[in-house]
Formats: structure tokens, sequence, C-alpha cells
């Protein structure tokens, strides 16, 4: 979509060709730098209920108790709920970066263990009419994190809205949730589906949430990806599982993660071994130009 305030500029017009050649001048120091950057994972499930982000919540905590510098993006602008699950009050959100006078750094929140949350609001519907000088502005302040995060987790909105789909599609990982029920499954298919439909390569794995035991989760996995295999000719990865878990909702209930208020229940051991699987999947250290976060950020409000 254009943005409405660059409608009444011509691709040629001197403010256009000014804009553009300050993002090549700002992209072509980026690319002087050549730092790591963080990895970035998309979480996401086909319906609402199934504990997404609930796992994003546990999944970060558990990587920064390994002593990982992690940064989560609330991307739930109708429903975001990661700070009412964390008992946090935030005072700005993503807004306040593009329409107000706040940098990133300013508006984040600190969580429980040392991650970092980016909070969103359901008033960001006019991310589709950024300017370019705005656009420039998000893709740098996303670029500055860097140096500064080992992961950056993104927590979508559940269903496969077009916001969703772009997070998915320029994240490097997809980590889709699902639970042992049928319509669970049959919703973590069709977004897989969606996924590959546009990416056939791109990595997605699958996580069982609530599962009685490992045994039942790997049982709930085979059967999506020989759905997946035989339809889409494709294979996903099984990442884990985590254990239903009455310590759970004790935790929701208090606004705590259940890793945070009971370190030792069933539940809290599969979140740490999820966070250890994930660190050893790490490749080398790829360079960072900038681009990752332009492709993302670009996508997500066009």
């Amino acid at each position: 979509m254009t943005p409405v305030s660059d409608r009444h500029h011509s691709a040629g017009s001197p403010e256009m060709k000014a804009g553009e050649a300050d993002i090549a001048k700002k992209k072509e120091s980026i690319l002087q730098v050549k730092s790591p950057g963080p990895k970035i994972l998309a979480v996401t499930s086909g319906k609402g209920g199934v504990g997404k982000t609930n796992v994003v919540a546990n999944l970060s905590v558990s990587l920064s108790e390994m002593g990982k510098k992690v940064v989560v993006l609330d991307a739930d602008f109708g429903l975001a709920n990661l700070d009412v699950l964390l008992g946090l009050t935030p005072r700005y959100h993503l807004g306040h970066v593009l329409f107000g006078n706040k940098s990133l750094t300013e508006i984040m929140v600190q969580g429980p263990k040392g991650i970092r949350i980016i909070p969103a609001s359901s008033g960001l519907q006019r991310m589709s009419e950024l300017t370019l000088a705005q656009r420039n502005h998000l893709v740098e302040s996303f670029a500055d994190l860097d140096g500064d995060a080992d992961y950056f987790i993104i927590d979508t909105a559940a269903g496969i809205s077009r916001n969703v789909i772009h997070f998915l599609l320029s994240s490097q990982k997809v980590i889709v949730v699902s639970a042992p029920e049928p319509t669970a499954i049959v919703d973590a298919y069709a977004v897989i589906k969606i996924i590959l439909a546009e990416e056939h390569e791109k990595p997605i794995h699958v996580l069982i949430n609530s599962a009685e035991n490992r045994e039942d989760a790997h049982e709930v996995f085979c059967q999506i990806n020989s759905v997946v295999k035989r339809f889409l000719n494709r294979e996903v990865d099984y990442l884990g599982h985590i254990e239903r878990d009455s310590h759970v909702p004790q935790a929701v209930r208090s606004q705590m993660l259940v890793t945070h208020r009971f370190p030792n229940a069933p539940a809290s051991q599969c979140f740490r071994e999820l966070a250890r699987r994930i660190a050893q999947q790490e490749s080398p250290a790829e360079v960072s130009d900038g681009l990752v976060w332009e492709k993302l950020l670009n996508d997500w409000v066009n």
C-alpha cells in the first residue's frame, strides 16, 4: 500500500531522490560496520488459546538465564497481552517511536531476568501510512539492536493475517506452537501451508504445548509432519514439547512466569530444555548489514 503522505510526491521529485540518497548512504555505513546481528525468531500459532505468548515469555527468560541478551516484540497489535502476562504497565509503545519523539530504547520495558520488551498497541493502524523518513527511522532503530541482542523474538498475533505472515516470512526461523487438540493441529497445518506457499524452504519448527508426556507430544508432531510431507512435499522440524502442568495456570493467575515462580516444575524444566535446544541450533554468527531489518520492517508496514 502506498503511504498516504507519499502519494503527493512523484518518484522523481527532489524530496524522494533526497530520501533515497539518504537511505543509500546509511546502508553503506552499516555495511562498513558488519556487526553480528541477533537471531530473529517468530513464534506463531494457527489459533489462539494454545499458550503461544506464555511460550514466548518463558522461553525468553530461559534464554536470558543462559546469558543470552533477549529482546521481545509484542506484535499482536489487536490484543497485545505480553505485558499483562508479566504484570507490567508500559507507559509507551512502538507508536511513540513512529509518531512521537521516543527512541526504541526509551519505550522498552524491563522484564524478568533482564529480558527487554517492545510493547505493542492496538492503535497502530497508521503503520500502513508511514512516510519514507518514518520507515527509514524505524529500520535504523531496530538495526541499533544488532550489537545489543542475541535473540530478537517476535510474539505474533494468532491466526494468518497479513501482518502475521509478513513477520513469519521475514524472520530467520519460525516456531509454530500447537496443542494436542484436533482444532489446534488443523490450524497449525494451515499456517505452515501458507508459509511454505510463499517460501518453500523457510525453516519451520513445531513445538507441542500442554502435552501429557513426551510420547504423546511426538505423536502429535508426527501427525502434523506427515500431512505436511504428503500435501506440501516438505518436512518440518520437531522442536520439542512443554508438559501439561497445573503450575502454569497458577503462575499466569499471579502474573508471573512458571519458570520464575515454580522453577522446578515439569513445565519449567521443559522450557529450559527448549532454550538449550534453540541455543545449540545456533549457526555461526552471521554478518548483519541492516538489510534483514529493512526486509522485516518494510514488509510489515507495506
